[in-house]
């Protein structure tokens, strides 16, 4: 597949069969995700009225993505919440957040792959290398404060600072949510290497 300068267009016929005006060739949802992961930006037209389907498609491909793989990036739980929160309030504000989070997570991904570099020097054995827990464990703190301030901005009294018996629960909760995140920057971090090699 070439790349291309501008947007790509491609456009899903009626058999479902996906066509890429910039190659003039058929791909596949795989090709779609090799694309994205390339930075290649494309938009999905319906082939019949033109209407743009990127979203749906995009979406497809992740639903793809978790099936194929044992080891999926959107968990139960937060597939429950995201689900629990169409028609609520915060709907409005849920699809800038998340682009805010990836964005952050995406740049934090750079800066301890630099700290690695700088430590282990780039070669194939210390790139593949797991990370050194102190680095994932500091990361993960920084994401669980970023995540408590931005729901704290948007619900101020959710989260807010009480004297009642619930804080032992909340204490481990966080704790809970800690591990998890730790479980999820590793699992991520195994596939960025496995990308890499």
């Amino acid at each position: 597949m070439a790349k291309n300068s501008g947007t790509i267009t491609i456009k899903k016929y009626a058999n479902r069969r996906l066509y890429n005006t910039g190659t003039s060739t058929y791909v596949t949802l795989d090709d779609l995700a090799v694309m994205v992961k390339k930075g290649e930006d494309f938009v999905v037209l319906d082939a019949k009225s033109g209407d743009d389907i990127t979203h749906s498609v995009l979406t497809q491909i992740i639903f793809e993505q978790e099936s194929k793989t044992g080891n999926t990036l959107l968990p139960v739980s937060f597939l429950r919440q995201l689900i629990a929160i169409y028609g609520d309030q915060l709907q409005m504000v849920v699809p800038s957040y998340l682009e805010h989070s990836m964005a952050a997570l995406t740049g934090q991904q750079e800066e301890l792959r630099a700290q690695i570099t700088k430590s282990f020097g780039d070669n194939p054995v210390t790139r593949n290398m797991q990370l050194p827990m102190q680095l994932v464990e500091e990361q993960v703190r920084r994401n669980t404060e970023m995540f408590q301030k931005a729901m704290q901005m948007f619900s101020p009294f959710a989260l807010g600072h009480s004297t009642t018996t619930e804080e032992a629960p909340r204490k481990q909760d966080n704790s809970k949510d800690i591990d998890e995140l730790k479980t999820q920057l590793k699992q991520l971090q195994d596939k960025i290497n496995s990308i890499d090699s």
